[in-house]
């Protein structure tokens, strides 16, 4: 089945960018970017900005740059870029181009120096402590620094001072100079530059000063020729300094800021880029904080990033959730200005839904019970055919040996059946999944009482082709062959916390307390012998259990090793429960 994009909703930034485009403005251009911080792995909550940002730039003619914001060093690793590349790509996504804020360092740095020449910037010599003292509250107006008139011309000289590398980490920091009495406590005189002597991992140690954020993304959307820079609601308040930076530095009418990128092949002139903010993605039974998520990693509550149970897309790769399922989810699960959180269920319902249509059938036994169909030869071998989809003819289909000795699912028996069992009962009947029906004649138990072996007889006239094969019998149940069965490892993953919102601490607990002890378990299984051939990342729906994925790191074909990406229903529904 192709990995098709759903078709994007109508939102309120959809009626935006049409709006924009249909009035002309930047030319009709559509340009668009996704900005990670290199410093963790990208989770479900940034696939939701991924479909936005790369979906609208493709629906509207346009493009979409991966940027990397690494304008932090020390807490960013190369490991991080590569897994946020590969996570992109995964997704369905591919960017026009790769950039890094850190291609920006010199345009960033002739830009403080034109903010400092038009009287617009200052260097200060507030500690942090005292930053925050002058600062003010969200009631109180905040108080100028003493540095802040200091002249152009010492300006000029202390700033310079510090990109040659003078000062002491945290000795100064250079400030916007707007208004400390502002009603948005962003616009108090915000720090542009601040003093950090450590190696960045592509600047090496050739800047001893490191632009913040707010200075950093909004001239590198106006440098790539963003038009719409999309953002989450925190960044709404952020918003009229992105815009003072914007405007105040001019890019557009300064090409001499930016003659360093001219040289080395700038494509797109500068421009004023809009900022759009929308409400993030927020799920049920996860913690999507990169620090809460790498106290997980860390202290080894996971098996790493890629964890099948951690809310990053890597994991969700690994536990077989489906780049088509997730863009699928985000698309219902729609764009807002409107905080919300989203049941976790409906996530795995879109992966369910996608892998009914695309998951080849196999039949696999987690809890072995032998079934010896006493009527057959020990000797007798057969071959079965079976279509590899009940919905689609053109998955083909494929061979499965049938033999005397058969394994059945543990729970498929019972000796005092409950009220409404359908299965197999002593004297009963059950018919066995494309082979006909059998009956119980005897359960053989161990010196324990435990049943081992289940004695049955196969009606003859009830298999495929012959009079009474349509005889109705109430369940019907699969199966492996004992002696054709190939044994593998299945890990069985559920959700990595047990109450829908881990970060709500008034029961006294905090976040790590609801870990859900039971979120990994592994056993041994028993499959037809065709899964010998599945390959890392194969997905099948193991009839009557749930659907699976070939571990992507550790299945061998030697050593086989299936991951549960979901059940065939919602185990955590109130019904089911």
């Amino acid at each position: 089945m192709a990995d098709e994009h759903p078709t994007v909703g109508t939102n309120f930034i959809r009626q935006i960018v049409l709006a924009d485009q249909a009035s002309g403005k930047q030319d009709g251009r559509v340009t668009t970017r996704f900005p990670p911080e290199p410093n963790g792995h990208l989770h479900l909550g940034h696939a939701k900005a991924i479909c936005l940002d790369f979906g609208i730039a493709r629906e509207f003619g346009g493009t979409c740059n991966l940027r990397l914001d690494d304008t932090n060093p020390g807490k960013e690793d190369p490991a991080f870029v590569e897994g946020i590349k590969d996570s992109v790509r995964w997704l369905g996504f591919e960017w026009n181009e790769l950039r890094h804020a850190s291609d920006y360092f010199e345009v960033f740095y002739r830009a403080a120096l034109k903010l400092i020449e038009d009287g617009k910037a200052y260097v200060d010599d507030l500690n942090a402590e005292e930053v925050r003292d002058y600062r003010g509250t969200l009631t109180e107006p905040g108080r100028d620094s003493p540095y802040r008139n200091r002249t152009v011309e010492e300006n000029l000289d202390l700033f310079k001072r510090m990109r040659a590398g003078e000062f002491a980490d945290g000795s100064r920091t250079l400030r916007a100079k707007i208004d400390m009495a502002s009603g948005n406590i962003n616009l108090r005189d915000p720090a542009l530059y601040r003093i950090r002597k450590i190696t960045h991992q592509n600047a090496g140690d050739a800047w001893p000063i490191y632009p913040m954020y707010d200075f950093a993304h909004s001239l590198s959307d106006a440098l790539e020729g963003i038009t719409h820079s999309f953002c989450t609601l925190e960044f709404e308040d952020h918003r009229p300094l992105y815009d003072w930076c914007v405007d105040n530095v001019d890019l557009p009418n300064h090409p001499e800021l930016w003659q360093p990128l001219i040289e080395r092949g700038l494509r797109t002139a500068p421009s004023k880029p809009r900022q759009i903010e929308f409400a993030r993605g927020n799920l049920s039974y996860t913690v999507m904080s990169k620090r809460k998520l790498a106290t997980l990693v860390n202290d080894r509550l996971v098996d790493g990033w890629d964890d099948p149970r951690m809310p990053t897309l890597a994991g969700a790769r690994r536990r077989g959730f489906t780049a088509a399922a997730i863009r699928t989810f985000w698309e219902r699960a729609g764009v807002s200005k409107q905080n919300s959180v989203i049941d976790y269920g409906v996530l795995e319902a879109c992966v369910r839904e996608d892998l009914d249509a695309r998951a080849p059938r196999r039949m696999a036994v987690l809890d072995p019970l032998k079934l010896t169909i006493t009527n057959l030869p020990a000797t007798h071998m057969e071959t079965l055919v079976f279509p590899n989809h009940p919905k689609d003819e053109s998955f083909g289909t494929r061979e499965v040996p049938l033999s005397r000795d058969l394994l059945i699912e543990h729970e498929d028996f019972a000796e005092v059946p409950p009220k409404g069992f359908k299965r197999l009962v002593p004297g009963g009947e059950v018919r066995l999944r494309g082979i006909g029906i059998v009956k119980c004649d005897e359960a053989i138990k161990d010196a324990a009482g435990t049943v081992i072996e289940l004695r049955c007889t196969l009606d003859p006239d009830s298999r495929h082709g012959t009079p009474g094969a349509d005889r109705k019998v109430k369940g019907t149940i699969h199966w492996v062959s004992a002696r054709h069965a190939i044994e593998a490892e299945v890990r069985l993953y559920d959700r990595l916390f047990d109450v829908a919102d881990p970060d709500d601490e008034t029961d006294g607990k905090t976040w790590l307390d609801h870990v859900n002890p039971d979120s990994r378990r592994s056993a041994p299984a028993y499959l037809e012998p065709s899964l010998r051939n599945a390959a890392p990342e194969q997905h099948f729906q193991f009839e009557r259990i749930g659907y699976f994925v070939a571990d992507r790191h550790d299945h061998t074909r030697e050593a086989p090793v299936f991951n549960r990406a979901v059940n065939l229903r919602d185990a955590w529904s109130p019904s089911v429960r």
